[in-house]
């Protein structure tokens, strides 16, 4: 018999660590290889991981909601000798690649800024706070100073989920005992206090609702944000879809939505104005080569993720469709690889779905703009014709682009809004 270390597997691009969030199996469970044996959560994306042999888990070390850096161990397994060498040279060469990532992410220098504190991932004084404790933290409004003093009861001193609840009902309690929010206080009372009032629901965010706002908050602390608008006659594009969707799906096998569409035009208008396809570290603007466009996508809980369609200006309508499908389909469903919703470079989200008007979205950090496409309606609009101006019925849209002011200004979002009306009304597959 042989014995293995089961490791965090490398999960994508600038992905470091994971929150283990639940253990599929128990100790002495028989394993088949590419069981699914422990669920791990990397920023909003919930993935499980798959044992890489047949054999018997023996021993847990990664106990639920800590968290482990790519590498660690995350458990034992018992396997035979002639199962293990068969995976030997597989694993010893994951395992070399993990050093790796791990070795560059030692001398990387730079930590990200304080920026409202929301996502630093360490305390003044070094300790590091995982991503469950940052999200508890930025909801409560604890400040970093505050959590410094805490003695953290995990492994070195790490300071756990349970110690910040701890610290959270101490402090409560002390406020309780000072007259400021009695927990003796009667119902009655805190109603009376403004805090809730009569058949109000207290509803506790989940935690990717809580990464959510930590992100959102971030974003717009880091960003000045400004938007422009911008409204388009997509009425041959409308035409062209209906006529066409139906022999799509026949050949194809795929509905053909908007969303493709859209994307596609955004691709477009993102390769003739490279420079909204941008990000910004410090006062250095990096100009991005590839055009990665996101999409926001709505879950059944009424949380968001934006899963990431990788060189889209480089996909026919086709693969534009295939991808949307697929990507929307999973993300629903929970199945999005972490390495899925890394790597964008200019996100859309389309308030159309909803049949609203317009919005004004909140950019996707580290980008520097996202676009939002607004419902499609019917409206008499005037028209030139040789014959002179008509009013007629058309195919009107709005679309809003917000942006980061500190290297967007408003000649180059109108500019860029103006091409992507222009690739939108005169659409073709082909152009």
């Amino acid at each position: 018999m042989a014995q293995m270390n089961l490791t965090l597997p490398a999960m994508g691009e600038g992905i470091i660590e994971a929150t283990i969030i639940k253990w599929l199996v128990r100790e002495g469970d028989e394993l088949q290889e590419d069981d699914p044996v422990v669920e791990v959560a990397t920023d909003k994306v919930d993935t499980e991981i798959p044992s890489p042999v047949k054999g018997r888990l023996i021993s847990i070390v990664a106990r639920e909601d800590s968290v482990v850096k790519i590498g660690e161990t995350l458990a034992f397994i018992e396997t035979d000798t002639d199962s293990f060498k068969g995976r030997k040279e597989k694993v010893e060469k994951e395992v070399e690649k993990i050093r790796g990532i791990i070795e560059a992410d030692r001398k990387e220098k730079k930590d990200i800024k304080d920026t409202g504190g929301a996502m630093r991932s360490r305390t003044p004084s070094g300790k590091f706070i995982s991503p469950l404790v940052r999200s508890i933290v930025a909801g409560e409004n604890i400040s970093y100073s505050e959590l410094d003093k805490l003695e953290g009861t995990g492994m070195d001193g790490r300071i756990t989920k349970d110690d910040v609840l701890k610290y959270i009902e101490d402090i409560t309690k002390e406020k309780g005992s000072a007259g400021k929010a009695s927990p003796e206080q009667k119902p009655e009372e805190k109603i009376q206090s403004g805090i809730i009032a009569e058949g109000d629901e207290i509803i506790e965010m989940d935690r990717v609702r809580k990464l959510i706002a930590e992100h959102m908050v971030l974003s717009k602390k880091t960003s000045p944000h400004v938007s422009s608008f911008i409204d388009a006659d997509v009425t041959r594009l409308v035409n062209w879809r209906n006529n066409i969707k139906d022999k799509f799906l026949a050949s194809e096998g795929q509905k053909l939505t908007f969303t493709p569409l859209f994307i596609d035009a955004a691709a477009k208008a993102l390769y003739d104005f490279p420079m909204v396809n941008i990000s910004v570290e410090g006062t250095k603007i990096i100009k991005k080569k590839n055009i990665n466009i996101g999409m926001a996508t709505a879950l059944p809980d009424g949380n968001l993720i934006v899963p990431v369609i990788k060189n889209a200006n480089e996909k026919s309508i086709t693969g534009l469709a295939k991808a949307v499908n697929d990507l929307a389909g999973r993300a629903r469903n929970n199945q999005l690889k972490p390495d899925e919703t890394r790597g964008g470079t200019f996100t859309l989200t389309n308030f159309g779905t909803y049949n609203n008007l317009s919005g004004t979205p909140i950019i996707n950090q580290p980008q520097a703009a996202i676009l939002g496409t607004g419902a499609i309606r019917k409206v008499p609009a005037v028209i030139e014709t040789p014959d002179g101006d008509m009013i007629a019925i058309r195919h009107i849209m709005i679309l809003s682009l917000s942006y980061d002011h500190r290297v967007i200004d408003g000649a180059l979002a109108g500019k860029f809004l103006n091409r992507l009306k222009e690739i939108l009304e005169n659409y073709s597959p082909d152009l």
